[in-house]
């Protein structure tokens, strides 16, 4: 079997998605990052897949940054680097190994043309994001359905234990 890994354009998922489009436009980053990427990571366990998220970091001052997260890889590209070069050259790189599944998610159809002709698959923003919206509502039923209960300390069931106190009630009298 295929390892599966998914390579995300960071800020073009949060710009696209619902969830997180009035705190990219708004600005607030922080909490659109923090969003995506807890999001992701649950989708990533759900589905048994590494997730690498790109964010461009091609005008702020400072060297990339590499740093595992809530159970995927984060990398801040290098000054004077774009995300799109990044993920190209990594999904090239991934795409080599032929042992491994490589999907790029973005709504860029330049990158997605660019990394589909590398071998890679293609998954728009809408699309991961509604996938990851089908696998919380599937998580949420199946937390519904579990029935979670205190286990007995004793072998005694209620309904043994009220007869046993019946029967001792009887000897009594």
């Amino acid at each position: 079997m295929k390892e599966k890994v998914l390579i995300v354009d960071g800020y073009n998922m949060i710009a696209f998605w619902q969830s997180t489009k009035k705190d990219f436009k708004k600005g607030n980053l922080d909490a659109a990052r923090t969003y995506l990427l807890r999001t992701l990571s649950h989708y990533a366990a759900f589905e048994h897949l590494e997730i690498i998220c790109v964010f461009d970091a091609q005008h702020v001052p400072g060297l990339r940054q590499t740093y595992d997260e809530y159970r995927l890889t984060v990398i801040f590209t290098e000054e004077e680097e774009t995300a799109d070069s990044y993920i190209e050259r990594l999904s090239a790189e991934l795409n080599s190994d032929r042992r491994r599944q490589v999907s790029v998610a973005t709504s860029d159809l330049n990158e997605q043309w660019v990394v589909f002709s590398q071998g890679a698959l293609r998954v728009s923003a809408r699309e991961l994001e509604e996938r990851t919206r089908v696998v919380k509502k599937d998580l949420d039923k199946f937390v519904d359905q579990v029935d979670l209960y205190t286990p007995r300390l004793s072998p005694w069931s209620q309904g043994n234990l009220q007869d046993l106190q019946h029967l001792m009630e009887e000897l009594d009298s």
